[in-house]
């Protein structure tokens, strides 16, 4: 696994490069932006921001992408600000404009940094490989070599990615020195495996001439068009060596069965009946018989049951003196284990002539298949996936222009505006799900996601989900029940996270569940776990399906038949998350029709976990009163939006737009709660948080980071700087308002 992990990271570009090349593209399409003022960039403002997180993502994934989304969204706002057309903070359209720019380039953001996690995992599997392996397009340009294939050619894998595999890949006749042709081009051209002709050199960047045989196989999606090739070769220099020694020495055959014996290969003779009388080491190794095992038996010792008809013909056509080369087939090993083979079949003669037998040279290819299925199911994924990403998109979005249209039409009252508002809300919300999955997922993969694990009290985890997925339960008017023990369950766990479990749960049973269907959350203790069952009378799951319902992007319907919103991850991050937890998840259902029940198992805790938050909380708990806040944040709209919202809400509030002001604010105003941006002028959010904890009054003051940086790094960044909190923007009113209230043992100011 080290050593894994190791080559994923260094195939990496470096964060320098990755974020200067993100401030290059931004640049670049901030300038065409202007240069285009009075064309059309009026009309389409973002399009070349589009363009350039695009191309940033590609090439660095998700951080890279971020970068250039909040980058495009400035440039968008403060390079243009004088030109016709440009963004105006007091339209509702600009604002709405950039939110959805924001949203949609962190979801391209969130979507690069899985494709490059599935390409470092395909990148790990080429290393694994003992041979020398290149990938290329449809168009026969190069998309991955392995390390085997960089050494023979002498290019590496960065210089040579994109280029004309000609160009790398340079192979002449032995002999005539006459340039063979390209066998990848041959196998895109015909559509079939393809191998070298004998007595092939591959010519290397600095002149090495390498004696290399083997094959070409074209790669095809599920709908059978060619994405690409899979071009596998070796040095074969050894094997040349040893047999040019013997024709020149005419020593005896010990020579050749020495190295008969040493080849990786498997080399198997055979009579014309298919009785094996030959086995070598090789064989021993890919199919798992002694020789002593094999010699003397049928071939179809290792022919699988419905390959019988396969050997028959293979046995004819070498009764009639024909050579096969490069045939891919299956074999069964010891044991029964299927064996994915390339393998090399000639006839025997004696020195009349007549045909004796046959001579058999196999290679296990079983990762090189399973390369090439990983590439067809990758780029299977990619295609579900954009399309699904664009059926979410535009069903929120079509709604959101319905609404602005509402709102700019003259005469409409106040009522059909408030309407309006709300249903803009709702789709906003939506696509904020959306980007916050997408991110969930790439940490998961990237491996950065870290569980803040404490003891907690499994009704609290409970009552956070169903408090975050009751309102979408209820206005689907189905019924939803929770059962729960008496006493307290503890657990070792990360609140939020398995709270995220359940209610994704709870999301998932609601979207296919009819109107005045039943869910329930039900909870079965036993000897050192903890099962949480989550049933509900909905649609049900084919059987099919069952298997492969926790695999990312996985959707029970296909795109054209589905109802209901998701991208296809809400059950991959359920997976990911529980098994953090040391617990697993399985599914379960009768079939279509039959409703679903999912069960959660987690380890539990030792810890006394007390009555918990939730008890707390129905006795009464806490209430946020009146408190003097100061909102810091250099968006304007931004701290004037939230600090509208909070004096609504009763309390003083005072705003501030940049660091040294911030300072200065808080020195005066002695805030109770002071709601920090990080990315600040002046000063950064961290500065500040520490000057302030400087000061004596601040020992009673809550500092909580509102930004939009919100990964686990950022996390700790903020908490050693001294802030009581960090929130993730878009922050929602009820999560700030929670958070008060856990803060109220503070006095309040006047």
């Amino acid at each position: 696994m080290t050593t894994n992990s190791a080559a994923m990271t260094d195939d990496r570009p470096s964060a320098f490069r990755i974020f200067g090349f993100a401030i290059l593209v931004v640049a670049a399409a901030a300038a065409v932006r202007l240069s285009l003022v009075g064309v059309f960039a009026e009309r389409l403002p973002y399009l070349f921001f589009f363009l350039a997180v695009t191309v940033a993502a590609w090439y660095g994934g998700f951080r890279a992408g971020l970068l250039a989304t909040i980058l495009s969204g400035a440039a968008s706002t403060v390079l243009t600000a004088n030109a016709p057309g440009s963004f105006d903070p007091t339209r509702g359209r600009d604002i709405v404009g950039l939110g959805l720019f924001v949203v949609i380039g962190g979801i391209i953001s969130a979507l690069s940094g899985n494709l490059h996690t599935t390409r470092r995992k395909l990148s790990v599997t080429l290393k694994s490989i003992g041979d020398a392996v290149i990938v290329t397009d449809s168009h026969g340009r190069i998309v991955s070599l392995n390390p085997v294939a960089e050494r023979l050619t002498g290019w590496p894998e960065g210089e040579a990615r994109g280029k004309p595999l000609d160009d790398v890949f340079r192979v002449v006749d032995e002999d005539t020195r006459a340039t063979v042709e390209n066998p990848v081009i041959r196998a895109l051209r015909t559509g079939a495996i393809t191998g070298l002709a004998n007595h092939t050199l591959l010519i290397a960047r600095d002149g090495t001439e390498t004696p290399i045989d083997d094959s070409a196989a074209p790669v095809r999606n599920d709908e059978g068009l060619l994405v690409g090739c899979v071009l596998v070769f070796r040095d074969v220099g050894p094997r040349r060596r040893w047999e040019r020694s013997l024709q020149q020495s005419g020593r005896t055959s010990a020579y050749l069965a020495a190295v008969v014996e040493s080849s990786d290969d498997a080399i198997v003779a055979k009579t014309l009946d298919g009785i094996i009388t030959a086995w070598n080491g090789g064989a021993e190794r890919i199919f798992g018989y002694t020789a002593a095992e094999a010699v003397g038996q049928p071939i179809t010792l290792i022919v699988p049951p419905d390959r019988m008809d396969e050997e028959r013909g293979i046995l004819e056509r070498l009764r009639r003196g024909e050579r096969m080369e490069h045939f891919e087939t299956v074999r069964r090993a010891k044991g029964g284990r299927d064996v994915q083979v390339s393998v090399t079949i000639s006839p025997i003669r004696d020195e009349a002539g007549a045909i004796i037998g046959a001579s058999k040279v196999g290679r296990d290819i079983t990762d090189r298949k399973r390369m090439e299925q990983d590439l067809r199911d990758a780029d299977r994924r990619k295609d579900e996936f954009l399309a699904t990403l664009a059926h979410e998109l535009r069903n929120p979005l079509a709604p959101i222009r319905n609404a602005l249209q509402i709102m700019r039409r003259p005469g409409t009252d106040r009522g059909q505006i408030e309407t309006a508002r709300d249903i803009m809300e709702r789709q906003l919300e939506q696509m904020v799900r959306l980007i916050d999955d997408l991110i969930d997922v790439s940490r998961i993969s990237r491996g950065a996601l870290d569980l803040r694990r404490e003891p907690v009290d499994l009704a609290d985890v409970v009552q956070h989900a169903v408090e975050a997925s009751g309102p979408l339960i209820e206005g689907a008017g189905q019924v939803l029940t929770v059962d729960l023990p008496d006493d307290p369950v503890p657990l070792d766990a990360d609140l939020q996270r398995l709270a995220q479990v359940f209610s994704n749960l709870l999301n998932n049973a609601s979207k296919f569940t009819p109107r005045g269907g039943r869910i329930a959350i039900e909870v079965e203790r036993m000897d050192g776990t903890v099962a949480v069952i989550v049933r509900d009378t909905g649609v049900g799951i084919p059987p099919d399906k069952i298997g492969s319902i926790f695999d990312l992007f996985t959707q029970v319907e296909s795109p054209l038949e589905r109802t209901q919103s998701g991208l296809g991850i809400g059950l991959t991050l359920v997976k990911r998350i529980v098994e953090m937890h040391g617990g697993t998840v399985e599914a379960k259902s009768a079939g279509m029709g039959s409703g679903s029940e999912f069960v959660v198992r987690l380890p539990l805790g030792t810890a006394d976990v007390g009555p918990g938050r939730a008890a707390a909380a129905a006795t009464g708990g806490h209430s946020a009163g009146r408190r003097r806040i100061l909102v810091v944040d250099d968006n304007k709209d931004g701290a004037d939006s939230l600090a509208m919202l909070l004096k609504v809400a009763g309390h003083q509030v005072h705003t501030a737009h940049d660091g040294l002001e911030a300072i200065a604010a808080a020195s005066r105003l002695h805030p109770d709660v002071v709601l920090l941006d990080i990315g600040l002028p002046k000063l950064n959010g961290y500065e500040v948080c520490r000057r302030i904890r400087q000061e004596p009054w601040s020992s009673g003051a809550t500092i909580i980071a509102l930004t939009g940086w919100g990964q686990e790094e950022d996390r700790k960044k903020s908490a050693d700087a001294g802030f009581d909190a960090h929130l993730v923007k878009p922050v929602k009113q009820e999560e700030l308002t929670r958070l008060l209230a856990q803060q109220a043992d503070f006095s309040p100011g006047g």
